[in-house]
């Protein structure tokens, strides 16, 4: 008679073979009753709804969302299917919304269908789903999005609530700028009679720059017979001028998140002391400070380390040859990678120091950063050589977080956007803020994207004469969930005003032990 394990490793390989398919949200019917109820009872599955599951770790804490937030597009798009076919599509300003590049999870995907219940479908999580009956628009409007059916681009602008262009202005501008010329919209604005809609679209799109589509939208109608007044949507003026023909979307998105933010920041930030003229002295203080950021910022990441094993390690007396226990210990990896990816980034503020562009410092040598980062792991076995290649080329998640990090495809479209906007950026504040922000929300590495980001964000402070800060472990909730609110909601006030509160605190000479944020 089988073991338990033996019965248990028998559910789990018919579990793999699903997963090597590509599939984690799991129909009923895919897998029999007694493996499924073995999987779940060992909660290598999980209920999402009734008759589907979902493949999740066996460790995972109750109540961790992030498994259902990396897996909830692969749900929605075989359980729309399984349910829909192909009568179904998502409401036109989350078509708007995909095509601009934000994948992050709605509280609630609104789905159109001839077949809808009118009713609520509840999610994990507080999210949920929304069927309306609905007519679909005509076949050629439709397509298919990593296998969610959703509006072209043309036709989610054309339909999407005006009140799009005031909630989601980063979404529709970078929606807009991906149109190159007026034949693509006037098609249905015609056809279709929509002539508010086209006054709507024609300020839309003066408004981030593109006159002469406007001017065509305008005539055009006109000439066709249609009354058209031409107003702008948006409740502000376009940061940038967006005209660029054949530029990713994610391009135009970081540009228009930068340039939204960055008086947010200003505002918030005190006025930067200036490049420290005592190269030495700042030094000096960075050294000292090396200790309380390295525990800090690894405890932030959830690594096991402790101030004595930091010590050790900057000390000499870590030797992961002779030392078998330091040697497969993964926490003494990351401290000592940090140790050596700190000594870089010192090399890299020695530099400014001596009035190099702070973002063509950060562009050269941010990839030594994060090799010295990961090389002790290498060394020691628990990374393959692999793993130093540089940017990824799978996608990753965020544990707990709604957003979706950029396609490896939209990682080599923007990276080099963000360190052109750090070069030209002249307030070391908004360098600071939002070049780790950018840089997290980008998330170009596999691992290490938190640690990379506030060494970004400290070598930009050093660029203003700001003291080298620190995140305190203590914070990692306010830090975690203002990245979070930034990323999703487009908001940066709340990290921007974190970090300005830490670097006020730094300034005064406030040990990071007693700071205390109300």
């Amino acid at each position: 008679m089988a073991t338990p394990g033996e019965k248990l490793a028998e559910s789990l390989d018919i579990l793999k073979k699903l997963q090597d398919n590509g599939i984690v949200a799991i129909k009923a019917s895919e897998i029999s009753r007694v493996h499924r109820e073995r999987l779940v009872k060992n909660k290598f599955l999980r209920e999402v709804v009734k008759g589907w599951y979902l493949s999740v770790p066996s460790d995972e804490q109750s109540g961790d969302s992030t498994s259902w937030y990396a897996s909830y597009w692969h749900f929605c798009a075989r359980y729309l299917n399984a349910r829909y076919s192909d009568s179904y599509c998502i409401s036109a300003e989350q078509s708007l919304q995909i095509h601009s590049g934000n994948w992050s999870v709605p509280e609630q995907l609104i789905i159109r269908s001839v077949d809808g219940p009118n009713g609520i479908t509840p999610l994990p999580h507080n999210t949920s789903l929304f069927t309306m009956k609905s007519p679909l628009p005509n076949v050629a409007e439709i397509i298919e999005v990593e296998n969610i059916r959703m509006l072209t681009l043309t036709s989610s602008l054309i339909y999407c609530s005006p009140n799009t262009f005031i909630k989601c202005p980063t979404d529709a501008r970078t929606a807009l700028a991906m149109i190159r010329d007026s034949s693509e919209v006037l098609g249905l604005l015609l056809d279709g009679g929509h002539s508010t809609v086209a006054g709507r679209l024609a300020g839309a799109f003066r408004n981030i720059g593109k006159g002469k589509i406007a001017d065509d939208i305008l005539k055009t109608m006109q000439i066709a017979g249609y009354d058209v007044r031409e107003t702008d949507p948006f409740e502000s003026s376009s940061p940038i001028v967006l005209n660029a023909k054949g530029v990713s979307p994610f391009v135009n998105r970081i540009k228009l998140m930068w340039h939204e933010m960055r008086v947010n920041v200003i505002s918030q930030f005190p006025i930067a002391p200036g490049l420290a003229k005592d190269h030495a002295n700042y030094m000096k203080l960075v050294e000292e400070i090396y200790v309380t950021d390295a525990y800090h910022s690894l405890s932030i990441e959830k690594y096991r380390v402790t101030p004595e094993l930091i010590d050790r390690v900057r000390s000499g007396e870590w030797d992961s040859v002779r030392n078998e226990d330091d040697r497969k210990q993964k926490d003494a990896m990351a401290a000592r990678g940090y140790w050596q990816a700190t000594q870089k980034v010192r090399e890299s503020i020695r530099k400014i120091l001596n009035n190099e562009n702070p973002g063509l410092v950060a562009d050269k040598d941010h990839r030594d950063w994060y090799r010295e980062l990961f090389a002790p792991s290498v060394t020691a076995n628990i990374l393959k050589p692999s793993d130093l290649a540089g940017y990824r080329n799978g996608q990753v998640f965020i544990g707990h977080s709604k957003h979706v990090p950029l396609s490896p495809e939209a990682v080599r479209d923007t990276m080099p956007v963000l360190f052109e906007l750090l070069q030209g950026e002249p307030h070391a504040s908004v360098r600071a803020v939002l070049g780790h922000f950018i840089f997290v929300y980008i998330h170009p590495y596999m691992d290490g994207n938190g640690r990379m980001g506030r060494f970004l964000m400290n070598v930009m402070l050093a660029s203003g004469g700001y003291p080298w800060t620190v995140v305190p472990v203590e914070e990692r909730k306010m830090y975690m969930e203002s990245l979070e609110k930034a990323s999703v909601e487009q908001n940066i006030e709340d990290f921007a005003s974190l970090i300005a509160y830490l670097v006020k605190e730094g300034l005064r000479g406030t040990p990071v032990a007693t700071i205390k944020k109300s």
